[in-house]
């Protein structure tokens, strides 16, 4: 009876309602209708309809029309609260309408309220909009708890509603800076309305069968059920609506500010979420690279805002509070990128470039960061947060077993590539004006031409190398196989000085105990390779990191070598006896080979470094190792068996490290040779008498001892005067000798013997020692001395040897012959101006200074020393000075020295990086390469004799040369002490006149052989 009459009451209204054309009555009447009792078996669906149609589709006028479709609204949800299963098509229809007119109207109310004051209009629009919103997110768990599937009408009318819902919500939330009135409950309830979207999408993947679906799409067609089939696709729709929509509000979240924090979790995370869900059909339907891409776009953006505001703010130190607001963000993007990259791996890996551009960028960004003093704390906390996600977010790509391992190879090629010779560092730069600028300025296209980027691919690959225990064997092998690049990237000058000179923040531990600390990059450098050798050692990538620390055992950029004899080093330090035998065979035969092709002991030569090489990796190994080496070098039978050994002691063979047996009887040999060549060396013609000692090379046991004393304890007795006669003689044929050739040898000798006795302090108490002053000082110190470019190559040596006068005991005054020559000599020394001699000079004085009996100091420094003159100017000679310039050179030498770079040591070290980079770009230019002199006259020995006449024009020109040399090394000389502020030209000049007279010497004795 009761059902009956609310039937009859509804019908009054309704007709009421039709009847009545005046709107406030309209609203009237809509209210009474909600107020009527629902019974059990009440048309619902009748009743919904008909609120359908009192929501006029034209544009409101006026407040009114606002209040009567809010009032509809109103009456609608109380339906929701009932069994609405036989009307929710005809609710979502009304919510589907109503959403497209407040989308519309919303559109128009902005635009009115920048002309005119409709304030009362306004608010209850606004209060309209979040009673849909409200609306859809009751419909929405009405659909969570009931999920309509099966019903192709009903199933269309749910994904418009959906579709146009999550509009209006995207719409609310980009004008929520406009609607500020009601901004925090907008933002309210579309968190609800979100929720409610996940909670719904979540409800219907579990409401169909994914597995039949799956068989079907793979080709069984037998599984297929068509309603199933329906039923799935509309799943997807729905689902693919609602990442498409939370992937446009969380893009809309993150460019409005803190305020939306809440929404761009929730929407982010819903986008996640929602991925996950129907077992990976939807990677067809969804676009996931573009999602990733949004994400790894706002990134970038996040740090280039936040560099453009500390990098134009003068001097504001950033604290710990600050940057950790900045970068939270940053991390949560970078979090679920990797979400989804791990989730759909092919997708995300179309972009691979973007992802690796990214990365490079943070890192770049860090080091940029770390070299700002007022910026050290957001360097920090960057790399506490963002760097770590940001090297998983790459892990992720390289690590999965969707991706192949060609393209993970292309990943690796594309993040060390390096085409910035390719353009000039103007080109690349776009008009930016800071290197972080250039940073944030770089795309996919400009990136394998920047130079910017060097150093954050540098420490990008360290860290690949670093955690490789997290990746697969074929990932490890590609990343050994690109081992050589990193060498490339520390031959670049910028590189370079950063690697010696940058402190860098690394998270160091993990979880709890966790923390950042800064780390000097050198030590970086080779503790990650160390890491990366033991992780490889028990895999495949052993091989290629074998071959990498071969090929690169004679690299020409001195600190690329250090690195690879370094890493040498650890090997034979920590391998097993058996593994370090096997290398150290390897390493000897390959030096039998070089010795066989290029047997030269030139500084530079490719033997000496290779034997500089291989002793400094055995002085690591245990004795027994030693022993094996030093029994392989004297057990060489071959015709150059006397060149290996004397390169393995020129460059520092561990003698004293040898067992006591070898050590003794290595220590009789080079004695008993050294006392028999200087024992004869008036009975036979020297070279003779060179090739009947053990070496085969002129001088070889001068060489052998002067080497060996710096490693082996040698008596006394062994160095007898008989020293000091036989330099005399070199002397004196030295002064002789009619060419250059001859000439190269007997200067090379000279500084031998001044070495040797430099360390043989008791024969400066010899009386001979004076006859060796007065020889030294008639050499050096006569007027072509200046221009004597072989002779200028002794001058090291003969520091050494001053210093050792301060032993001897000197009689004083102007009667006596030999202390003027010791201040002559002095007198030459300080006069120098090259900064390495004025280093050896002032050190020195300073050890013979503090040694000697003399008393008249004075008498050593001449007024015009190098260190007497204005540093600036070159100028203005002052005695004073140079002595306030000893005092703080010697305070110096005994201060602790605290490596902290700054803006000068900066500078030097590029400086010295492009230098190398141009000597490593000679030296790869070279395809010809002279053995030497020493190695050249033993060669002669064991080729037939066969003269070939050359054409005398040929000797004439060479005769030519050897005159225009000597004028330019007189000009070279006068230029150096009239202006002294040209140095680094004149020392360019020099370095290359000697290149030039050691190539000329060179003809001149092929000239002669012939």
């Amino acid at each position: 009876m009761d059902g009956e009459r609310a039937n009859n009451d509804f019908e009054s209204l309704i007709e009421a309602i039709k009847a009545s054309d005046v709107v406030e009555n309209r609203i009237h009447l809509v209210s009474q209708l909600g107020d009527l009792d629902l019974y059990q078996g009440t048309d619902l669906s009748s009743r919904a309809d008909f609120l359908a149609t009192l929501w006029e589709d034209f544009t409101c006028l006026d407040a009114s029309q606002c209040l009567l479709n809010k009032t509809i609204l109103h009456v609608a949800a109380k339906y929701l609260k009932l069994d609405i299963s036989a009307c929710l098509g005809q609710l979502l229809a009304l919510g589907t309408k109503a959403s497209i007119w407040c989308g519309k109207h919303l559109k128009m109310t902005l635009i009115s309220m920048e002309e005119s004051e409709e304030e009362e209009h306004t608010n209850i629009f606004f209060q309209l909009v979040l009673d849909l919103l409200g609306f859809s997110a009751a419909c929405f768990s009405a659909l969570t708890r009931s999920p309509i599937l099966g019903e192709k009408v009903v199933m269309h009318i749910v994904e418009k509603f959906v579709s146009e819902q999550l509009n209006l919500t995207k719409a609310s939330i980009s004008e929520i800076k406009r609607i500020h009135a009601v901004g925090s409950e907008v933002l309210k309830v579309t968190q609800v309305v979100v929720d409610a979207t996940i909670r719904l999408c979540r409800a219907y993947s579990q409401a169909v069968n994914w597995d039949s679906y799956n068989l079907g799409i793979r080709g069984d067609e037998g599984s297929m059920d068509s309603e199933n089939v329906n039923n799935v696709n509309h799943v997807i729709h729905i689902t693919a609506c609602a990442i498409e929509s939370l992937h446009e509000l969380g893009t809309l979240a993150a460019t409005g500010g803190g305020s939306l924090v809440t929404i761009l979790n929730a929407s982010w995370k819903g986008v996640v979420t929602l991925l996950q869900l129907g077992k990976g059909v939807l990677a067809a339907k969804v676009k996931v690279p573009d999602i990733v891409f949004t994400l790894i776009s706002l990134v970038t953006e996040s740090l280039r805002c936040a560099s453009r505001q500390w990098f134009s703010t003068p001097k504001k130190t950033i604290g710990v509070t600050e940057a950790r607001k900045t970068f939270l963000p940053v991390k949560f993007y970078l979090i679920n990128a990797i979400r989804i990259s791990s989730q759909y791996p092919c997708q995300a890996f179309t972009l691979y470039k973007e992802i690796t551009l990214c990365v490079l960028l943070i890192s770049s960004f860090g080091i940029s960061l770390g070299i700002e003093t007022h910026l050290k704390a957001a360097s920090e906390v960057l790399a506490e947060l963002v760097e770590p996600t940001s090297f998983l977010l790459l892990h992720t790509l390289l690590n999965s077993a969707e991706v192949e391992y060609e393209s993970k190879r292309k990943l690796l090629d594309w993040l060390l590539t390096d085409e910035s010779h390719l353009t000039s560092h103007h080109d690349e730069i776009g008009g930016a004006t800071t290197i972080v600028d250039e940073i944030f300025s770089l795309n996919c296209e400009t990136k394998p031409r920047a130079r910017t980027l060097m150093l954050g691919q540098v420490f990008v690959f360290l860290n690949l190398l670093k955690s490789s225990s997290d990746l697969e064997e074929d990932t490890r092998i590609g990343i050994s196989r690109k081992l050589g690049c990193l060498l490339e990237f520390l031959m670049d000058e910028y590189v370079y000085s950063a690697i010696l000179s940058l402190h860098v923040p690394m998270l160091c531990g993990s979880g709890s105990t966790s923390e950042v600390s800064w780390q000097s990059m050198f030590p970086f450098v080779l503790h990650t390779l160390k890491t990366f050798m033991i992780l490889a050692s028990s895999g495949l990538a052993w091989r290629e990191v074998e071959s990498f620390l071969l090929e690169n055992l004679l690299h020409p950029h001195f600190l690329c070598w250090e690195i690879i004899v370094e890493l040498w080093c650890f090997i034979v330090r920590h391998a097993e006896i058996d593994m370090v035998y096997e290398i150290v065979d390897k390493l000897c035969s390959l030096f039998k080979v070089i010795a066989s092709t290029e047997p030269s002991l030139m500084p530079s030569c490719a033997l000496r470094k290779m034997a500089r090489s291989i002793c400094m990796i055995i002085h690591c190994a245990s004795q027994s190792v030693i022993d094996r080496v030093y029994n392989s070098i004297v057990s060489d039978r071959s015709n150059l068996s006397s060149v290996i050994y004397i390169a393995f002691l020129m460059e520092g063979f561990p003698l004293n490290l040898m067992s006591d047996n070898l050590k003794m009887i290595a220590t009789q040999s080079i004695i008993t040779s050294f006392s028999g060549f200087i024992e004869t060396n008036d009975e036979k013609p020297w070279w003779d008498s060179s090739r009947a000692c053990t070496s085969g090379v002129l001088g070889a046991p001068v060489y052998a001892l002067s080497s060996a004393l710096q490693r082996l304890h040698i008596n006394a007795a062994d160095i007898n005067a008989k020293t000091l006669k036989f330099i005399v003689d070199v002397i004196h044929r030295y002064g002789s000798a009619a060419d250059s050739f001859t000439k190269n040898l007997y200067s090379k000798l000279l500084s031998q013997m001044l070495k040797i006795i430099s360390d043989a302090k008791h024969l400066f108490a010899s009386d001979e020692m004076k006859e060796v002053i007065l020889e030294l000082q008639k050499l050096f110190v006569k007027d072509t001395a200046a221009s004597d470019t072989q002779l200028y190559q002794c001058k090291p040596d003969l520091a050494s040897f001053m210093a050792g006068l301060g032993h001897m005991e000197i009689a004083e005054g102007e009667g006596s012959a030999d202390c003027c020559a010791i201040w002559e000599l002095y007198h030459m020394l300080l006069r120098e101006r090259h900064w390495a001699l004025v280093h050896l000079a002032i050190t020195t004085f300073g050890y013979f200074a503090a040694r000697t009996c003399c008393n008249q100091l004075w008498r050593f420094v001449p007024p015009d020393a190098a260190l007497s003159f204005n540093v600036e100017t070159g100028k203005d000679a002052n005695e004073e000075r140079f002595m306030s310039e000893l005092k703080a050179f010697l305070e110096k030498e005994v201060a602790m020295v605290v490596a902290k770079p700054c803006a000068e040591q900066l500078g030097l070290l590029l400086k010295e990086g492009l230098m190398l980079k141009e000597i490593v770009n000679r030296v790869s230019n070279i395809n010809l390469v002279d053995p030497g002199p020493e190695v050249r006259e033993l060669q002669d020995e064991n080729q037939p004799t066969k003269k070939r006449k050359l054409p005398i024009e040929i000797k004439e020109g060479m005769a030519l040369m050897q005159n225009g040399l000597k004028v330019i090394g007189g000009g070279l000389a006068q230029w150096q002490q009239q202006h002294y502020e040209s140095r680094e030209l004149q020392e360019k000049f020099t370095n290359h006149l000697s290149c030039l007279e050691d190539m000329i010497a060179q003809m001149v004795d092929l000239a002669d052989s012939e």
